[in-house]
């Protein structure tokens, strides 16, 4: 029996990256899961978005460790494309055991020349975005008595970064959000907590923009990045991070081994949030 055996989960932002690792150690746990995702260019992102051609792969993959998934072409700015969703979870599966809250994007702009756009984009997208998954799916919860709500929020939901400043928003407003669902669902059964991870390898962290500002210069290589992402962890040997590692711990939240967590943050960071700045001699 796995941690979340026949329990169904649904994860935005589920096709690729980080929702993929969501997936799949769901499945491997024992979970049906719903996948949303846009599968169409996000504007003002420095690297390709989701692809249908992905969420069928992570459709696939699911199956083959004998679990169901549902694939919904969905954007979490549309609060009718969330409630259609969780209607679709409800329809195939009768319940929504869980909600990983996982959809969202990343860009820099320092913030003297940030645009009114790009900032409602970053916001409408990852703080807002989060809100109405949370908004379609817990009625079903607080409906049945029970549920789990697990919100990607970053490090930057602890600490600012240059050229940040609407992600580190978006990102720190997610923490709040949090909290206020896990005081407003703890009567109904309902748990909610965030994981905040470092830096971690995946398509979003794979593009010529975060070659060159983790490498340190432009036209920095996949190689560079790789080598100063272990400045930005503590922990030995730990340089860009696998998605499993984040998934690992949702799976904990949305497990009974978490049935008296609520509220809480997770860094998933390798040990960054302990270092002082930066590593300045990463052991390898």
């Amino acid at each position: 029996m796995g941690l979340l055996q026949d329990r169904v989960v649904l994860i935005t932002g589920g096709a690729r990256g980080q929702g993929r690792a969501h997936a799949m150690r769901s499945a491997q746990e024992g979970a049906d899961v719903v996948l949303v995702d846009i599968t169409e260019p996000v504007a003002g992102t420095a690297y390709r978005t989701a692809t249908a051609e992905d969420m069928d792969e992570t459709v696939a993959q699911v199956e083959k460790e004998g679990r169901r998934a549902v694939a919904v072409t969905g954007d979490v700015r549309s609060q009718q494309d969330m409630d259609t969703a969780a209607e679709r979870a409800v329809a195939e599966f009768g319940r929504i055991d869980a909600l990983v809250a996982n959809a969202g994007i990343w860009s820099l702009r320092p913030l003297l020349e940030l645009d009114e756009q790009t900032w409602s984009d970053m916001i409408d997208i990852n703080l807002s975005g989060v809100f109405r998954s949370v908004r379609a799916t817990i009625p079903h919860m607080v409906e049945r008595g029970s549920g789990s709500i697990v919100i990607t929020s970053s490090i930057n939901g602890l600490e600012p970064a240059n050229e940040y400043a609407h992600y580190v928003s978006a990102k720190h407003g997610l923490i709040g959000l949090m909290r206020n669902v896990a005081l407003e669902g703890a009567p109904h059964g309902v748990r909610a907590n965030a994981v905040s991870p470092g830096f971690i390898d995946t398509p979003m962290t794979d593009n010529q923009r975060a070659y060159d500002m983790v490498g340190g210069h432009e036209g920095a290589t996949r190689e560079e990045r790789n080598e100063g992402a272990y400045g930005f962890h503590a922990l030995r040997g730990a340089g860009a991070l696998p998605p499993e590692d984040v998934a690992d711990v949702a799976v904990f939240l949305n497990s009974d081994l978490a049935r008296s967590v609520t509220g809480t943050v997770i860094p998933v960071d390798a040990g960054h949030m302990v270092l002082p700045g930066m590593n300045p001699a990463p052991v390898r």
